[in-house]
């Protein structure tokens, strides 16, 4: 739980990570919903299950990755800078 980490201050240090992954996401044209942290300890087996389907949910909406295109069968990488529409 926040602050309640043995590690000290690992569960602090890892919410400011993921805030900063999440600002690089919008950065890049990514929303930033797909990464998420979500605080739980070891005997919230439940909780954690809980928390991984609503996820799995969320990450299924977003769809796929829009900076990867198949096209023509054939993947490319798509750079942060180009028009993904006009690759398609």
């Amino acid at each position: 739980m926040p602050g309640d980490c043995h590690y000290l201050e690992g569960n602090a240090n890892a919410k400011r990570r993921v805030a900063r992954i999440q600002e690089l996401l919008t950065e890049i044209g990514l929303e930033p919903e797909r990464v998420k942290m979500v605080n739980v300890s070891a005997a919230m087996a439940s909780e954690f299950a809980s928390a991984a389907a609503l996820m799995y949910e969320e990450i299924t909406k977003l769809g796929q990755n829009p900076l990867k295109i198949i096209k023509n069968g054939e993947q490319k990488q798509v750079e942060p800078n180009e028009n993904v529409e006009a690759n398609l």
